[in-house]
């Protein structure tokens, strides 16, 4: 019987998700303000982009970014979220912190 080692990918992304947490938006206010949160479009792959931004994957992350796939959140989003006490998922790749709205439910 023979054991597949994982690959550096693997372990990485391994990781990434180990450190991806559910959290209320009020938790991630300090950062917002700082200017340090990315929101993530609903149809990625939250630790896969987190993964390409670790990995410096500049051409994928400009591609995300002319889509508005990622984007720095909005001040009137950030009010909505807070008030609505929004749950997201996160995620931090220094400097930034990746957040992804959780749907209702």
């Amino acid at each position: 019987m023979t054991h597949d080692s994982p690959t550096p990918e693997q372990i990485a992304r391994g990781r990434i998700l180990s450190e991806t947490a559910k959290l209320g938006w009020g938790e991630l206010m300090r950062e917002f303000a700082s200017g340090k949160t990315l929101t993530v479009d609903t149809r990625l792959d939250l630790v896969e982009v987190a993964y390409q931004l670790e990995q410096d994957n500049s051409a994928l992350v400009a591609q995300w970014l002319e889509a508005k796939q990622i984007r720095p959140v909005g001040d009137d989003e950030a009010r909505q979220w807070y008030e609505q006490d929004q749950t997201v998922w996160a995620c931090v790749v220094k400097p930034w912190i990746l957040i992804q709205v959780t749907p209702p439910g």
